[in-house]
């Protein structure tokens, strides 16, 4: 593989300061059928303006070449859509540019029909030679309806790379852009026949897994590093993003962003999540502070859409627009909201009085949001894992306790407690650091497997010795007086998976275990589901304290993930306010209500941000619908600086700070969605 190892032993190609876009995006999809004639016919300049002034909007991504295969310009190396009879882009271009409009450009890698179908080695296959989209093709007849999303996977190499970086040179040297938006890049090792000679002449066994996989890695890496420095030897400073690659939990695959840090080739950070039908409200948040510490623009993305992309006549109300891109700037992120393109070229003037009314908000806070630095005392150290990771963001969020995702800080000296989940992949590096974060004086609140090191070697003293898996399928805590709130039950309470055998020996018990008297199996249950518990304790327990180091023995975020129980949640709260005494922001706010806290030196001040929204399942979407007032939230700061002046944002109304013990406290009479408290010092 000796030209590809020679591209990718290159370091990532480092340019002069990247360009910012605007705060206001939309995401206007194109991606049309060569069935559909008369494409762009209604297209107007003045039409399309109008559009994007009533939407508020200061930047958009248009398209360049879309998943069809087609491209909307005039080019010489791929093809422009059969019929479209002249040069949308360039149109789109010059009528952004006339209203003071960034216009970046979309093009798509990954999904390409007209190249699968023209090129069909350029198509990814899995090791048994097919892809999942393959099959689905392969089983239908011609009238069945085509399930939705179900395009072809292409990776770029074997001659692909070559054909995308001459269509992006042509638009570099063609087109005055301000971007460029890359769509559809995976990490998945490529078994096509094609690349399968390619690794056989470079010596790689493909029978080695592990080896396949590194090699599509690193085609991958040298197809973006190439294609950054092509684009930026014609435009120095234009943003470049990959989209696709910061996906920080899901599949495995998903996972190899993380391992390999693929998304360091963006020059910003794009973070796609469609809540309604995807992820959730909770993955931006958590996404947003995993990348926070990198400096580089953060940028969130929804969509207009009810369900999801592609959805014609699909509206999401103007509220929970409103909702989402306030919650983007309360994490720190520039706004986008997705739309898509009539084929006819006409822009959708309902979509935009809609994302207009959520814009013409973000225009009214977003100096106290974009860009603004994570602050907190409460580190999080995030787990290669789904289920840990996105079960104590959940826990963390929902009992409102603000937190930085510290994995990529590389300063840690003000974190006073750090989490880690029990899913944690830990290594000796890690671990080191660790151990000279609690030499220091910090707090590690630690669960589950990520204690161990070896099936019967732990990474920390916690003053317990390990007596190896559990027992039974089930077990029940029983909380000491130290974790005794009004939130938690005396009694013993269920666990839906039992906990890791550990042995007091040096550790203070916050917590003890009761045994089930059996576990539940065709020839041992009792009642309709669990077991119930004996009397006495066992002589594991469950949580132990010794020193700077807490140790939860069940795996109380991958539970509460999966089940939901609250009394999960309230003993995770419990344990954490037992250890972590000094949080720089907390409220009163119940489960539906975020926190986060932004620090603006520049500007000498903090931004402590409320959100309240409960998101509804309303069959396959959840949706925000009722944007209720919220009375008399208190908010408890606790900050180094000196408070000159508290007010809330939009408004600019002045809020008294009230001195309690030291402390002080601001008391919100009423909010509606939203609202940013401003501390000047």
């Amino acid at each position: 593989m000796k030209k590809l190892t020679l591209l990718i032993l290159i370091p990532i190609l480092s340019f002069g300061q990247i360009i910012k876009e605007g705060s206001r995006q939309i995401h206007l999809d194109f991606h049309t059928s060569g069935l559909i004639e008369n494409i762009g016919e209604k297209f107007s300049k003045e039409q399309f303006k109008k559009a994007l002034k009533v939407g508020n909007v200061n930047s958009i991504n248009i398209f360049g070449k879309g998943h069809h295969g087609y491209s909307y310009y005039n080019t010489k190396i791929g093809t422009r859509h059969p019929n479209l009879r002249f040069d949308l882009l360039k149109e789109q271009i010059e009528a952004c540019h006339e209203m003071g409009v960034t216009a970046q450009v979309y093009f798509t890698v990954g999904w390409s029909q007209k190249d699968a179908d023209d090129h069909p080695e350029w198509i990814l296959k899995d090791k048994n030679g097919t892809t999942n989209k393959l099959e689905i093709l392969k089983k239908l007849g011609p009238n069945d309806r085509l399930p939705n999303f179900t395009w072809r996977l292409l990776a770029p190499s074997n001659g692909y790379d070559e054909f995308i970086l001459r269509q992006v040179e042509e638009i570099c040297v063609n087109y005055d852009i301000d971007g460029f938006w890359f769509d559809i890049l995976q990490a998945f090792p490529n078994y096509s026949e094609a690349n399968k000679k390619l690794m056989i002449e470079d010596g790689i066994d493909i029978n080695n897994d592990k080896a396949v996989l590194n090699y599509s890695i690193n085609q991958m890496k040298s197809f973006m590093e190439r294609c950054n420095k092509l684009i930026h030897s014609h435009k120095p400073n234009i943003p470049i993003y990959y989209n696709g690659i910061t996906k920080i939990t899901g599949s495995p695959y998903a996972m190899n962003n993380l391992k390999y840090n693929l998304f360091d080739y963006n020059t910003k950070q794009d973070l796609e999540d469609l809540p309604t039908t995807w992820d959730g409200y909770d993955i931006f948040p958590f996404r947003s502070k995993f990348f926070a510490s990198d400096g580089k623009q953060i940028v969130a993305m929804s969509g207009k859409f009810h369900s999801a992309w592609g959805e014609f006549g699909g509206f999401k109300h103007r509220d929970a627009l409103l909702y989402e891109a306030a919650s983007m700037v309360a994490f720190g992120a520039s706004v986008n909201i997705g739309d898509q393109l009539h084929p006819s070229g006409l822009m959708d003037m309902d979509t935009y009085k809609n994302i207009g009314y959520a814009f013409d908000y973000v225009k009214k806070i977003e100096d106290y949001g974009i860009g603004g630095k994570h602050v907190s005392r409460v580190g999080y150290y995030s787990p290669l894992n789904a289920r840990s990771g996105e079960g104590t963001a959940r826990m963390l969020l929902e009992n409102q306790i603000n937190f930085n995702v510290i994995n990529r800080m590389d300063d840690w000296s003000k974190l006073e407690t750090i989490i880690i989940p029990s899913a944690t992949q830990l290594n000796q590096k890690i671990v080191n650091r660790l151990n000279s974060f609690t030499d220091r004086g910090g707090k590690l609140l630690i669960m589950g497997k990520s204690i161990l090191k070896t099936n019967k070697d732990l990474w920390f003293d916690i003053g317990a010795d390990y007596l190896g898996q559990p027992n039974f399928d089930i077990d029940y805590t029983v909380i000491s007086k130290k974790l005794e709130n009004e939130n938690l039950v005396e009694s013993p309470f269920l666990n839906y998976n039992a906990a890791l055998r550990f042995k007091a020996n040096g550790a203070e018990i916050l917590a003890s275990i009761k045994e089930p008297y059996f576990s539940r199996t065709p020839s041992s249950f009792s009642s309709h589901q669990n077991t119930p518990n004996k009397l006495e304790n066992s002589e594991h327990a469950a949580i132990f304290q010794k020193n700077n180091i807490t140790y939860v023995a069940h795996n109380l975020d991958i539970m509460y993930f999966s089940s939901g129980a609250r009394i999960h949640r309230d003993l995770f709260k419990s344990v954490l306010d037992l250890i972590h005494t000094n949080p720089m922001v907390s409220t009163n706010l119940q489960s539906s209500g975020r926190i986060n806290l932004l620090h603006q030196p520049e500007h000498n001040r903090y931004v402590a941000h409320l959100l309240y929204a409960t998101p509804i399942q309303r069959g396959r979407a959840q949706v925000i619908e009722d944007l209720v007032p919220i009375y008399n939230t208190t908010v408890e700061l606790n900050i180094e600086e000196n408070i000159k002046k508290v007010y809330s944002v939009p408004g600019y109304k002045k809020l008294r700070v009230k001195k309690i013990n030291g402390k002080n406290f601001v008391s919100i009479p009423e909010f509606k969605a939203h609202i940013a408290v401003v501390i000047e010092y």
